[in-house]
């Protein structure tokens, strides 16, 4: 064991995530091999080696092998408790997370990129480190090695640890981090990549209220790639949409496929990828022959398909009567650099649109808006400056300055963009290059006191009219937003609920008397919960609470706050006499201490409303138990 270096320990003042507890090498980590994975939540290759941790998770899942992710921000917006946690319910990862505040662990254990493994040995020296993607089988081995030296020598422990880790909470909105939505005012269609739940949902126009009648939910829920009729289908967290001819063309993101949705049948059918990630940056294959690298967003003009392929850094199109695919812009070097499409490079594009004939891309890891201009076939910067150059400053460019954003839409002669990490949209001027904040407050919200609209990291956009329509993706809703009258609404997707394939036990339903309210008033609902002595509310997890009457959608509220009751409003038209009521409330309470673990709830209540009293105000009451 001589020359061996010790792995540094674990300590941090932001505390554990996904835990149950904090976890140190002089603690009950001794006798485990431990795997540490150093990444941050924006980077892609970080997210593609999330498959390769889980196999090996559960192939060492009976062994002394303990797994923890060591989360080292890159943008400000990703050092934050709240936005990491949000993180690892949307990867669905199963491990423990430390929190490297100021890339302390980062520089003790000498990382130099996102992301690295490195594996610890029961005793607590570093046996081994691998950088990048691709390096499974290197790890696996790393593990296997470490294993019977520590089992040959007697350092190795008889079991693996047993931790709690954290879980989603699932929202009233039928929702799970939705990545993308389409607004299609020819067919008078809304489309959601409803992208945790693997499936997309497919809806009539919202009315004035909001509310959207489901016409057909796409996809099974179960993670696969199975082309299938729509309840069959399978997707793997699937992203953008474009829509034309019938047809509704899908971003299958971590299948790396695109797919298509017949609008008459819903039929799910492959149209070009293997299913594999495929790292060719050139491209020249046919359909189903033709490998891509988490394709995350579309847009469609006559027959050609564009691709925003964050995988390799790099714009594709396809030819959709034939299937024929090929990169179009970018050299697969992550960077910014403007000139010709073959030689340029980009980071990450996540979002992409075409206005008055000029593609737009969210170059999302140097937070930036860039274009392609067909007619001298150069790329070129509208806002942005490089890897590490970002911020929330409204003005021209070079002083505008945006923070990892995922969308883009065109308006008039303008872009909406989703600045996603300043938790804002933003209007983007090509010609003048200017940036100008419309909507948000710049930090994780659902709406302020004076009932303007926030966001929580959206992921998408989609303009139809004067209607914006907004993917806010870690509040698990879409809204509606007019650009001219700034009015807003959370869209409600009547009938929507998870998928069964995704649901846990069935939330408790209690039975309650009428609630006697005042005719003709607003009636304003308090759900006062009572939770367990150990717990408060989790001011960082979004809750939300659906009203509704034989399927239709009275009131839905999204919210964050740290104290109780939770609060919505049922509007008085919505209020018939004597109606039944079921109000469904999904939130999340932590338990106290360092590593306070976030626990998700579901209570509802069956109830009349009856106008048969004075008061504009009711309360439902609960226990929560564990």
């Amino acid at each position: 064991m001589a020359g061996r270096v010790r792995a540094p320990e674990l300590n941090t003042s932001l505390g554990w995530l996904n835990t149950d507890r904090p976890l140190q090498f002089g603690g009950e980590l001794r006798g485990q091999v431990v795997v540490l994975d150093f990444w941050t939540y924006c980077c892609i290759n970080c997210i593609h080696i999330l498959p390769d941790l889980a196999y090996l998770e559960e192939k060492y899942a009976e062994d002394p092998v303990t797994f923890i992710g060591v989360h080292s921000a890159k943008f400000e917006n990703e050092a934050s408790r709240e936005t990491i946690r949000a993180a690892i319910l949307r990867y669905n990862i199963q491990h423990p997370v430390v929190i490297d505040e100021r890339m302390a662990l980062w520089r003790s254990y000498a990382v130099r990129s996102w992301p690295t493994v490195i594996v610890v040995d029961p005793e607590g020296s570093i046996v081994g480190s691998a950088a990048g993607e691709g390096n499974r089988d290197v790890i696996d081995g790393m593990i296997d090695q470490a294993l019977q030296q520590a089992r040959a020598t007697g350092a190795a422990a008889n079991s693996p640890l047993t931790l709690r880790r954290e879980d989603a909470v699932r929202a009233a909105s039928g929702l799970a981090f939705p990545g993308k939505v389409l607004a299609d005012l020819a067919t008078k269609r809304l489309f959601v990549a409803d992208s945790n739940h693997n499936r997309v949902v497919v809806a009539e126009w919202p009315d004035a209220q909001g509310r959207a009648k489901v016409v057909q939910v796409v996809g099974c829920g179960a993670v696969g790639r199975e082309d299938a009729p729509p309840q069959r289908a399978r997707f793997n967290h699937p992203q953008g949409l474009a829509a034309s001819r019938g047809k509704l063309y899908v971003a299958d993101t971590e299948n790396h496929l695109i797919r298509a949705i017949d609008l008459t049948s819903y039929e799910v059918t492959t149209v070009v990828g293997t299913g594999h990630m495929d790292n060719d940056r050139a491209g020249g294959g046919m359909g189903t022959q033709q490998g891509l690298n988490s394709p995350w967003d579309l847009t469609i003009e006559g027959s050609t398909l564009y691709v925003a392929m964050a995988g390799v850094h790099q714009i594709w199109r396809i030819d959709l009567p034939v299937g024929f695919a090929r990169a179009l812009a970018g050299s697969g070097r992550e960077n910014i650099a403007d000139g010709p499409t073959e030689t340029s490079a980009l980071a990450q594009p996540s979002g992409i649109c075409i206005l008055d004939g000029t593609i737009y891309f969210a170059d999302s890891e140097v937070s930036a808006i860039r274009g392609i201009d067909f007619a001298r076939e150069v790329v070129f910067t509208v806002i942005g400056e490089g890897l590490f150059s970002f911020g929330d400053v409204d003005g021209s460019y070079p002083h505008a300055k945006l923070q990892h954003p995922l969308g883009v839409a065109p308006y008039k002669k303008a872009l909406m963009v989703a600045d996603t990490y300043n938790h804002k949209i933003k209007r983007v001027d090509p010609s003048s290059r200017t940036a100008v904040s419309l909507f948000g407050s710049g930090r994780p919200g659902t709406a302020s006191p004076e009932g303007k609209v926030e966001f929580f990291e959206p992921g998408g956009l989609s303009v139809a009219g004067d209607e914006l329509f907004v993917a806010d993706t870690n509040n698990h809703r879409v809204l509606r937003i007019n650009l001219v009258t700034k009015i807003w609404h959370e869209v409600s997707f009547e009938g929507l609920s998870a998928p069964r394939s995704v649901e846990s036990a069935a939330p408790t339903i209690l039975e309650t008397e009428a609630l006697a309210v005042a005719a003709g008033k607003d009636v304003h609902l308090d759900l006062d919960l009572r939770l367990p002595d150990y717990a408060h509310l989790n001011p960082e997890a979004p809750w939300s609470v659906r009203v509704t009457s034989h399927g239709r959608t009275l009131a839905q509220k999204n919210g964050k706050c740290a104290s109780l009751p939770l609060r919505i409003t049922v509007p008085a038209a919505e209020i018939r006499s004597d109606e039944a009521w079921t109000v469904l409330a999904s939130f999340a309470y932590c338990t106290d201490g360092e590593a306070a673990l976030c626990i998700p709830a579901e209570v509802g209540w069956n109830t009349r409303c009856r106008t048969i009293g004075s008061s504009d105000r009711a309360t439902l009451s609960a226990v929560v138990t564990p």
